[in-house]
């Protein structure tokens, strides 16, 4: 093939890209990638084992390629990100912080024992069980966000 490059450029040639050639036609077409780009909003968290089941006549490696390199998605672990407080919410909490410490100087240990504490429960729709389980495909326009 070296040889074949080196005899074409000897002889003035300077295209350096493969030319057309005959061969089987691609499946892939404008409308399946918008089917597959629906399929992929429905649901980010997919495989392509099941997506290849929505679409039986589509190999996994056209899916892969569709959902990679045409749509440019790609598949991310979500991750907790802590909640910026405003200056609003950091008033209020120094306010109450204050409030507290001013009734525990007037009660004493008596104000502590009526305190109830609890946690901020978040509940997520999807409770991932592992890091695995959490990735899904994210548009590459949207890696940032």
């Amino acid at each position: 093939m070296v040889r074949k490059w080196v005899r074409a450029f000897k002889d003035g040639g300077s295209n350096i890209h493969d030319e057309e050639r005959s061969g089987r036609p691609s499946v892939i077409t404008d409308e399946l990638i918008q089917k597959v780009d629906c399929k992929v909003k429905e649901n980010r968290r997919f495989t392509i084992s099941s997506l290849a089941e929505k679409f039986p006549a589509v190999s996994r490696s056209v899916l892969y390629e569709i959902v990679s390199e045409r749509l440019n998605y790609r598949k991310l672990c979500s991750r907790w990100v802590p909640k910026m407080l405003t200056v609003e919410h950091k008033t209020k909490r120094l306010g109450s912080a204050l409030s507290f410490l001013e009734r525990y100087s007037n009660e004493g240990d008596d104000f502590l024992s009526r305190i109830v504490t609890g946690d901020e429960i978040w509940v997520a729709l999807v409770t991932p069980e592992s890091k695995q389980q959490s990735m899904e495909w994210r548009h590459s326009s949207s890696l940032g966000k």
